[in-house]
């Protein structure tokens, strides 16, 4: 039941402390939407509305298809809101393409798209008794006018913190499994699912229907999660975040053996289509399919009134951390299934269904220090270390500070007691200190100071622009700290899906020493004579290691012997307990083993991890163009914009040569993306970056059919309204692989406009603009034989 349109509990995969761009800012702002009566928006207005539908859409890829949210569902939530009131005020800047019209997210590239038989609906959130009990009302008003003398009951049931899931069975195999999506498409996850020992193959019993939908929700138990991730610490690797990330991460490995190795499970909560079946409420299906095999929820109810409801709503407040699994709220829908048809669905939500969240937990600890963390963009974030503190059900030790203006305004002191929450219940927030506990210990706290230089590569800080709150760290070229995020950027499933190319591989390469101990008391010195490491020695103990990496430029010339020697410094366990000293370990290679006569019996060699990444980055250079654009790490260019501008220029020399009005141009790009691209290439190391990855044998062309005549070549082509034998995708296509641009508006550079039905605006300003207008069967005619027939009048 993850985060939709409305939002939904989804915890981090890192621990690291994320910046969040522009959310504080706005959160005075916000409130819920409504209508009121309509006025111009002003240019600033439509401003922080591009904005806002630029970062909510961001936001959703990062949760929907990297399982990695970069604020809290608290913070999403908020965003979400604004916008709404936004376009209830002003109808005129709403679109089809606006966040607030989609459900779920688009699904990611890295498993086949599969359309869901019936559509996959989110639910609206509701934070707060009284729009609970807003909507109740509502409801029981609606079916009353709609059935008149009908009274609902209510099914009632944990909202599970997992990832969404729809099980296709027909004739009670099972053959299909599938992610949400974006609720109509989502991706197939078949493989991976069957490994999980919850979910039968087969339907128990008979009379199965010829078809089923089965929705459902994976997740991680919390006691096998806990019990996992101290496998993975014993074994020298890096905890997963939380149950939900750990869930969500498992269904998209893509070698169904790592998924069979996690513990899995997964409740049932609905059904979308079906064929032989005709249950007649939400309590009978789950009977009915609990009887087949499939797992369902023991805290399921059936409930007949309002306070019964709020009765649940406490008791399993109460309980949250006692059960199976992590909640982050409670599901309530009609039971009844003529009553829910009765009531139908808006354009995102049922009308029948509603998810209350609970409310942040709050919980107080002493605040140990602020520290910084340096970001991909260079953005310097504070954040609080903590005393260990258990929130939510999870132990903190990190929360999030934003910018130093957050810190003052909070008026927290170092050495502070604070209260803290999981805002969302994801990531942790200081609230604020709690001042009566300062009497006496006035001497220990001290006020934070926001650092003039990188704590990373000690370059004098600035904002990123006149009037920011964040300040950046402008060395973007030689930080270690930006050039780490960037080349963990570069091997994330939105870039290049490196998968052996994560956070701990990419410290290895360009910054080894991150975590060596501050002095050689903190050294296991017989865990440091075996390691193999050959670590050099200055007289105040290890020298720093010369990383691998000094620029991303060379990721793609690497060989495994340039990794031979890395070493990284990893804290030593004894027993499953911390020993508080840290010893050097080999990241790439074995360590070598010798015999007792210290002949050596087994040379070092790569690790089977250090075969799979360098087998990936000769597979990464064959990537299509969009993903090598956005692994550049170009400021605003997502996987959205990459799409546009690959799909428009076909390659990295054409778009590197285009001018900014001309990128504006671009559907799916703008002027803000526009300004960021030509900023980003007249900077020379990344044009070095560019050709370096190019000579390495990066792909920085998307492949053309040879057959297929040039007949465009230098020609910009814009395509409005519908054709009959031609997507807008395949438009495009056809118009790139025959040399021409398919740009998105008409000026005066446009050689051809193709009107299809219902073409608008574009027509008209092409014949403003005297520009040629083709109708399909010209269009046909233009693709096989070029633009000779037709001449513009100022040719």
């Amino acid at each position: 039941m993850g985060r939709g349109v409305a939002g939904a509990g989804h915890p981090r995969r890192s621990s690291r402390p994320i910046a969040v761009s522009g959310v504080k800012a706005r959160l005075g702002q916000v409130t819920t939407a409504q209508h009121t009566e309509a006025t111009d928006a002003s240019p600033e207005l439509r401003e922080e509305y591009a904005g806002l539908v630029e970062e909510v859409a961001r936001h959703q890829v990062a949760y929907h298809q990297k399982d990695a949210p970069l604020i809290s569902d608290a913070e999403y939530d908020q965003l979400i809101h604004r916008l709404r009131k936004i376009e209830a005020e002003h109808p005129e800047l709403a679109s089809a393409d606006s966040p607030t019209q989609q459900v779920g997210g688009t699904p990611s590239e890295a498993f086949s798209p599969v359309e869901h038989l019936r559509r996959m609906y989110s639910l609206e959130d509701l934070f707060s008794s009284s729009e609970l009990r807003t909507w109740y009302d509502r409801a029981v008003a609606s079916l009353e006018k709609q059935r008149p003398g009908e009274k609902p009951r209510w099914l009632v049931e944990l909202k599970i913190d997992g990832l969404a899931i729809s099980l296709l069975y027909r004739h009670g195999e099972l053959v299909r499994a599938a992610t949400r999506g974006d609720g109509t498409t989502g991706e197939d996850v078949t493989h991976n699912v069957r490994t999980i020992k919850d979910i039968p193959h087969h339907l128990v019993g008979d009379h199965h229907p010829e078809e089923l939908e089965v929705r459902g929700e994976i997740f991680m138990p919390s006691e096998a999660f806990n019990t996992f991730n101290q496998t993975l610490i014993d074994s020298g690797k890096p905890p997963l975040a939380n149950p939900r990330n750990a869930a969500a991460g498992s269904i998209r490995q893509k070698d169904p053996a790592k998924t069979a190795q996690r513990p899995l499970s997964m409740f049932v909560h609905g059904i979308g289509a079906r064929s032989g079946l005709e249950p007649t409420s939400q309590h009978q299906t789950y009977e009915t399919l609990e009887a087949w095999g499939l797992p369902v929820s023991p805290y399921t109810a059936i409930v007949e009134s309002f306070e019964e409801i709020q009765q649940y709503l406490d008791t399993y407040e109460q309980k949250r951390h006692d059960l199976i699994h992590e909640i982050d709220g409670v599901v309530i829908k009609v039971d009844d299934f003529a009553q829910q048809r009765s009531l139908g669905h808006t354009s995102r939500v049922p009308r029948w269904a509603a998810a209350y969240k609970y409310a942040p937990e709050e919980v107080t600890t002493r605040l140990l220090d602020i520290r910084e963390h340096v970001g991909r963009t260079g953005r310097v974030t504070p954040y609080a270390v903590l005393r260990k503190a258990k929130v939510a059900g999870s132990e903190v030790q990190r929360a999030t500070l934003h910018n130093q203006d957050v810190v003052k305004a909070k008026g927290v002191l170092i050495g502070d007691d604070v209260m803290i929450r999981k805002a969302g219940d994801v990531i942790p927030e200081v609230l604020g200190p709690v001042l009566p506990t300062r009497e006496g210990r006035e001497n220990e706290l001290r006020e934070y100071v926001f650092p003039e230089r990188c704590p990373a590569c000690g370059t004098v800080l600035a904002p990123g622009k006149e009037g920011d709150v964040d300040y950046r760290c402008p060395n973007a070229e030689s930080c270690p700290a930006q050039l780490s995020e960037r080349v963990v950027h570069i091997g994330s499933r939105g870039a290049l899906d490196i998968e052996a190319l994560g956070y701990e591989a990419g410290l290895a390469l360009t910054n080894p020493d991150m975590r060596r101990p501050i002095d050689a008391d903190h050294i296991d010195q017989e865990a440091l004579e075996t390691s193999g490491a050959s670590v050099a020695w200055g007289a105040e103990g290890p020298t720093d290691q010369t990383p691998v990496l000094r620029s991303e430029a060379g990721l793609f010339d690497l060989t495994a012997d340039d990794v031979k020697d890395v070493y990284v410094w990893r804290e030593v366990r004894k027993g499953g307990e911390s020993t508080g000293k840290w010893a050097p370990s080999l990241y790439f290679w074995t360590k070598p083993q010798w015999d007792r006569n210290g002949e050596l019996k087994k040379p070092s060699e790569p690790t089977a991890n250090t075969v799979q990444l360098f087998e990936e980055l000769q597979k990464a250079k064959e990537q299509p163009l969009w993903r090598v654009l956005v692994a550049l790490s170009i400021r605003h260019v997502g996987p959205t914009a990459s799409r546009a501008l690959s799909s428009a220029y076909g390659s990295m020399e054409k778009i590197r040569a285009a001018d900014e009005e001309e990128l504006a141009g671009i559907d799916g790009v703008g002027p803000v993306i526009a300004a960021s691209i030509r900023e980003w290439f007249s900077v020379d190391w990344h044009c070095r970056l560019v050709d370096q990855w190019a000579a390495a044998g990066v792909r920085m062309e998307d492949e053309v059919d040879e057959n297929t005549p040039r007949t465009l070549e230098g020609l910009t082509v814009v395509v409005t309204g519908s054709l009959e034998e031609y997507s807008r995708d395949e438009s495009k296509e056809a118009i790139i692989t025959r040399g021409g641009r398919a740009a998105g508006s008409v000026s005066n550079k446009t050689d051809f406009v193709v009107a299809g039905a219902n073409a608008g605006s574009k027509l008209a300003k092409a014949e403003q603009l005297g520009v040629p207008v083709l109708d399909e069967e010209q269009f046909i005619e233009l693709l096989n034989k070029g633009p000779e027939q037709w001449k513009r009048a100022d040719d």
